[in-house]
């Protein structure tokens, strides 16, 4: 029954009671500021906590366990630390990743003799993500704003070649936000095996196209070609043949002839050194290009259409800095042999929207490259690779599909990746050929940028990865977080597989860096996504003088952590094991800087389209440890994002239809419902009020005492009694607050009532039982409890709620079970027998002997329990029940 203004009319009564003690059922107790000591309070309890088993339904466990908690050790002197990671950020003015400073623009010479002019117009900033929280199309952003100019790209990427890179999460000394993208570029580079092909893609591509020839003959006359070709639009050329294993030192594989000799004269044919450090080669590097460093055995059948390289050299780019609140567009244009850009249409080219799937070849159409169980078996497989020796780690991936209709267009998978999973390395790429690359990468593959303070020579280029190793699944809060995190931390198999990436990222490092320059300058630091927790290495060295960033790109080509240990060795386990290629999973996307930098993610949580197909490629870390069963649910978690953003519409995607019904539900059970909070002087009890709220209840707070009882008396008398009273938790014991007072009263009444802590202990008391004292108190400790019999009917106030789970316990008093009067069921147990749980048999009194409002409870167990508390604690007809609740 709802009252209007509860709180008001509890406030008049209160004021208006002069003398509690007119009322007959108070009765004097010790004030509660003078509480007992505790060697009072020990002689007057029983001490003993000795429980031995007296019935099945609520005996948990004989043994009594204690908890050492100092068990670790906590170091409190050691060293003065080294300079963190974001100290140094700001310290060498590191990018983060992010672009530069707004550039000038103005003209400057390329190295290979191409004048480039560049004119930048600012942008009026406005977040994207601010005015788009739908994950669909976007809505309407300022003209000439940062966000509508970000948004015009996503829309045009469906039909036009191009790309838009995005980083969207922050982590200090690591990540910044910030966005960069473009359509209709002039030239295109693509590769597959040792056959490239430089494009002109419109008339300001032509004009670029002689100075390209020039560069690609200069390698033939090298001896790095044997062959070029030029037709219409297009320079053809390829490589010679890679030289024979053990021709050249380890040192300088990374020089040998390779698509990356292409891309290294491109780079040096526009390099240039006080440019703006935005114009480079976009694009995406496929996973088969490790073959061009360390050559295997290749055992898959490969589509010969399938590019291993597509880069693209820009003319305009839109740069937006989020942190920075900065946004521009730059232009380009370029000078080669006396013939220039200026004047020539600008974005201009081919125009193919995006194909749905074609119902027609449905035949051809399989929902992934592995079946169900089957991933298992490979595991199984490499642990006998590792029980020998052969392998120490090895990465083992495959691929789920999914037809894509007219209504989900590439744009739309982008929209939802950005808004529901956060990355530092987003990515929607126009490959051509209907294959699009849409992406939210965790990892880092390779970052160089020049440095000019550091303790090797000016300038020299800094290299850093971040391998990604050790996966939990995110828990419903920060709370259920940390416990993962935790959990993932303290586990050694987790520790194992990113030791041993980082041990090999190092020394892929190693070929090439400055002596003593590769450090570990991060250690299983925690990176939270969407769903899935990592933790993260970060490693950094400085390159020897006579190596570049293509050098350290292709001394890691790949990642540890998409391939395994021995690299070459688990390269080709993994050749031999998997289903199919891999296409662009475990590859890179990112930018080859025309001023030497380098910023490239691993192509990883990325949604391939190719002719109206969505594949998504996920992966698992193996080790000898591993459970098969684990690792392939892994790769179906980590995929689960990637596959709703495909199938589910919306922001809310990741939250299933069963809990967003039981939340709509149980919201508001306490609407319409008024509860009185009996405070006994505790530290935690306007949370637990706050948790009452969010039940709808209206709560009102009264310390406990003489005028607290003779108001809940006169609303009763006048019939507005409450629909519960909570009896808070509290320092010293029940009878120093009058418990027993407090529940007469709502026995009286017939007035439900919940206990917590000393809640629980007065019920036990007032009832007949005994209270006992822990022989290790227990102060904010966690604990498992178990549910009894009792504990799991179906009007439990723990319905809903698994039968063991970890609760806050902030008490050395409590109920002896084998002293537990009749009238009492026991619903919960520690696992040394203590009391946690109990329920009155007729009467609607329940208590619990922990904090359900905790940080060390689950907040979704501890709302769920007060929830049910005011579903199923339902006030009686209390004639003829007092007699008999003894």
């Amino acid at each position: 029954m709802a009252f209007i203004n509860y709180s008001a009319l509890l406030s008049l009564l209160l004021c208006s009671i002069e003398n509690a003690n007119t009322f007959s059922f108070i009765h004097h107790h010790k004030a509660p500021h003078q509480p007992s000591s505790f060697g009072r309070v020990a002689m007057r309890l029983d001490m003993s906590t000795s429980t031995p088993p007296s019935s099945t339904n609520t005996d948990i466990n004989t043994n009594t366990n204690t908890n050492d908690f100092n068990g670790v050790h906590v170091a409190k002197t050691g060293g003065r630390g080294v300079t963190s990671t974001s100290q140094e950020a700001a310290e060498k003015n590191l990018s983060l990743g992010a672009p530069g400073d707004r550039p000038e623009g103005g003209h400057f010479l390329t190295r290979g003799g191409v004048q480039v002019t560049a004119q930048v117009q600012d942008l009026l900033f406005v977040n994207s993500n601010s005015s788009n929280r739908s994950g669909e199309a976007e809505g309407a952003a300022p003209e000439g704003s940062s966000a509508r100019a970000i948004e015009d790209l996503v829309d045009r990427l469906d039909s036009e070649r191009g790309v838009l890179l995005s980083s969207s999460y922050e982590f200090p000394g690591r990540y910044a936000r910030w966005s960069l993208g473009f359509v209709n570029p002039p030239l295109e580079v693509s590769g597959t095996g040792q056959k490239c092909t430089i494009r002109a893609l419109n008339d300001r591509g032509h004009i670029l196209l002689p100075a390209v020839i020039e560069s690609m003959n200069r390698l033939l006359d090298e001896s790095i070609l044997e062959d070029v070709q030029i037709s219409d639009g297009q320079v053809d050329v390829t490589v010679v043949p890679p030289s024979e294993v053990g021709t050249f030192s380890e040192e300088d594989r990374s020089r040998q002839p390779s698509l990356f000799s292409v891309v290294r004269s491109l780079v040096d044919l526009f390099g240039y050194e006080d440019g703006d450090g935005q114009l480079g080669l976009y694009g995406a590097f496929g996973y088969d290009l490790t073959f061009q460093f360390e050559p295997i055995k290749l055992a898959q059948e490969r589509d010969p259409t399938q590019r291993d390289l597509l880069l693209y050299l820009p003319d305009e780019i839109v740069v937006v800095d989020q942190d920075k609140r900065g946004a521009w567009k730059i232009s380009y244009d370029f000078c080669v042999n006396g013939q220039c850009t200026q004047g020539v249409s600008r974005g201009d080219g081919e125009i193919l929207p995006f194909k749905a799937f074609d119902e027609s070849n449905a035949n051809k159409f399989e929902s992934r490259d592995t079946p169900e169980n089957e991933f298992s078996l490979s595991v199984d497989k490499a642990k006998e690779e590792f029980k020998v020796g052969n392998l120490f780690e090895a990465v083992l991936s495959q691929t789920f599909r999914e037809k894509l209709d007219a209504e989900t267009p590439p744009s739309t998978l982008f929209r939802r990746l950005r808004e529901r999973n956060p990355s530092p390395y987003g990515f929607f790429i126009n490959l051509g050929e209907e294959e699009y690359l849409v992406g939210a990468s965790p990892e880092m593959f390779v970052r160089c940028e020049k440095i000019d303070d550091n303790d090797y020579r000016p300038g020299a280029l800094r290299v850093e990865t971040c391998p990604i190793s050790g996966t939990v699944a995110r828990g419903e809060d920060a709370l259920e977080d940390a416990k993962r995190v935790r959990s993932l931390i303290m586990n050694q198999k987790e520790e194992s597989e990113l030791t041993m990436c980082t041990d090999v990222d190092r020394n892929d490092k190693s070929r090439i860096c400055e002596p003593g320059s590769v450090k570990v300058i991060g250690r299983r630091q925690i990176e939270m996504y969407s769903r899935l927790i990592h933790t993260v290495d970060h490693v950094e060295g400085y390159l020897r003088e006579k190596f570049d960033a293509l050098d350290a790109f292709l001394c890691h080509t790949w990642a540890v952590t998409v391939t395994g240990a021995p690299k070459t060795w688990a390269i080709q386990f993994v050749e031999d094991m998997e289903r199919s290629p891999r296409c662009w999973y475990g590859g890179a996307v990112g930018l080859v800087g025309f001023d030497g930098s380098l910023n490239t993610g691993l192509t990883l949580r990325t949604v391939r389209v190719k002719s109206g197909v969505a594949e998504v490629r996920a992966g698992a870390t193996l080790l000898y440890d591993s459970t098969p069963e684990d690792e392939e649910r892994e790769t179906e978690l980590k995929a689960s994002a990637m596959m709703d953003a495909i199938v589910q519409k919306g922001t809310n995607g990741d939250v299933p239809v069963s809990a967003e019904k039981e939340r709509s539900e149980t919201q508001n059970v306490g609407q319409g419902k008024n509860i009185i909070l009996i405070d006994h002087e505790d530290s935690f009890v306007h949370t637990l009020g706050n948790y009452l709220r969010q039940t709808g209840a209206e709560v009102t707070t009264l310390r406990s005492g003489p005028s607290a009882l003779a108001a809940i008396e006169k609303l009763a008398q006048n019939g507005q009694k409450p629909d519960m009273v909570v009896l808070s938790p509290g320092p010293g014991n029940p009878s120093d607050f009058g418990l027993s007072n407090e529940i007469e009263l709502l026995i009286k009444y017939g007035i439900p009532g919940f206990g917590v802590c000393l809640g629980l202990q007065g019920m036990v008391e007032h009832f007949g039982g005994e209270l006992g004292v822990l022989d290790y108190p227990m102060h904010g400790k966690p604990s498992p409890v178990y549910l009894t019999d009792d504990g799991q009917t179906d009007e439990s106030i723990f319905v809903g709620i698994p039968a063991s789970f970890e609760v806050a316990r902030y008490h050395s008093l409590h109920g002896i079970k084998d002293k537990m009067p009749e009238c009492l069921d026991i619903t919960a147990l520690t696992e040394d027998n203590i009391v946690m749980g109990i329920r009155h048999k007729t009467l609607p009194f329940a208590a619990v002997q922990f904090h359900p409002e905790s940080i060390l409870t689950s907040p979704s167990h501890g709302m769920k329990i007060l929830k049910n508390a005011l579903r199923f604690l339902q006030p009686v007809d209390i004639e003829g029940e007092v007699a008999n609740s003894k």
